[in-house]
């Protein structure tokens, strides 16, 4: 499960380009992710929608007060001002249970400010190598 935060107007480019760079990092194949999480509030964005529909996943939004009660280990200010929960990413790839594989990582765009994060969480096998994901 991958856990995508993303700030509004991110673009497809940055979301999918976070994700295939930190599944690359961690050994993991793309074809391994089985959902992209996020914030009930971002799950419709353009950049979120367009990175699931390249990885040929859905995407699962959970509510922020959900995602609040979940403990992990970087939380954010900025994410809690902006969505009501202190972390997005790492939350809503732990959302479903499971472990932390990777925790939050943020985007290197060229020019401004970083407007994506994401983390792995590995939910167990029967998920993570559902049909045609082994």
């Amino acid at each position: 499960m991958v856990g995508v935060g993303a700030r509004d107007g991110a673009p497809v480019a940055e979301v999918l380009g976070l994700i295939e760079e930190t599944l690359r990092a961690a050994g993991l194949a793309p074809s391994r992710v089985v959902a992209l999480a996020t914030v009930e509030a971002r799950a419709g964005a353009a950049g979120i929608t367009g990175a699931a529909a390249r990885l040929g996943v859905p995407v699962r939004g959970y509510p922020a007060a959900v995602l609040a009660g979940i403990a992990v280990p970087h939380p954010s200010a900025t994410a809690l001002a902006a969505v009501g929960t202190a972390s997005v990413a790492e939350a809503a790839a732990l959302a479903g249970g499971g472990e932390l594989l990777v925790p939050k990582r943020r985007s290197r765009p060229v020019s401004g400010p970083a407007r994506v994060t994401c983390a792995v969480a590995y939910r167990g096998q029967s998920e993570w190598n559902g049909p045609g994901r082994k």
